[in-house]
């Protein structure tokens, strides 16, 4: 049974920083693009970024590149988001996501999701 068990949202102010994990079970970080998506409060789910299986390549939306970074830690099977210089409209409830081939559109799986909040 696969899980992915998004933590380390909280509250914290514009410019700062913050470290989401995804710790997985049930299938191998480094054997499946793992995504990170948020949704906004009345706003539909985006895509913020991704790490490829193969060569380990990422990707990011125009809106966080330069200030997100996602990576993996294969001995402990987690993906990690790494936010910095935050903005308000960062806000959003984070989820963790995963496929088994960057050839198809959708996910696998998804996590329960981590709140994120940016204040002003």
């Amino acid at each position: 049974q696969v899980q992915l068990v998004e933590s380390g949202g909280g509250l914290v102010q514009a410019g700062g920083s913050l470290r989401l994990s995804c710790a997985a079970s049930g299938l191998a970080v480094s054997t499946w693009t793992m995504a990170w998506f948020r949704q906004a409060p009345g706003k539909e789910r985006e895509f913020v970024g991704r790490i490829s299986w193969i060569g380990a390549m990422t990707s990011y939306a125009d809106s966080v590149k330069g200030r997100f970074t996602i990576s993996r830690v294969n001995a402990i099977n987690t993906v990690l988001l790494q936010m910095n210089s935050l903005k308000p409209e960062d806000t959003a409830v984070y989820y963790c996501a995963a496929k088994n081939s960057d050839f198809v559109r959708d996910y696998d799986y998804w996590g329960q999701g981590t709140q994120v909040t940016v204040s002003s």
